[in-house]
């Protein structure tokens, strides 16, 4: 996976008071800094889920791991912004592991989108200095 815009020294999870204040994202930002996708997955029913907590969803357990995500994922469905000075798109990205990402697409033209378009993650940094996952399509 690559990052757009590289991490820089004096930001990052360490700095953010977003992610100091939920410590359960934590390592979802450290791996972001890093340009990868981390999903949290419990090791007990062996399924990823997003969003990150504590407990498992799907069985209960409190015994979760983060593991490296592919990175790709099919666009589930989408919205493009335009009342606004720079119109953007917004979506569900289903991810190859199963979870669904509420995330941005990078794209020159949002008319050549389509449900179920493959597309792949990469990483901006916000104004804030945190990295964020968004996703483009992949050029078939």
């Amino acid at each position: 996976m690559n990052t757009e815009t590289p991490p820089s020294p004096s930001s990052g999870p360490d700095h953010d008071p977003f992610a100091q204040a939920y410590p359960e994202h934590l390592a979802f930002w450290q791996a972001a800094e890093q340009g990868k996708l981390v999903l949290p997955t419990c090791p007990s029913c062996g399924e990823p889920h997003w969003y990150p907590r504590v407990i498992c969803p799907l069985c209960g357990s409190t015994e979760i791991e983060w593991r490296e995500a592919s990175g790709e994922g099919m666009l589930h469905a989408f919205s493009v912004m335009r009342r606004v000075d720079e119109p953007y798109v917004v979506a569900y990205v289903r991810l190859l592991e199963g979870p669904i990402l509420l995330t941005n697409i990078h794209v020159d033209s949002a008319s050549n989108l389509h449900i179920d378009q493959p597309v792949r993650v990469s990483f901006m940094r916000t104004s804030e200095g945190r990295c964020v996952p968004i996703f483009s399509p992949i050029q078939q």
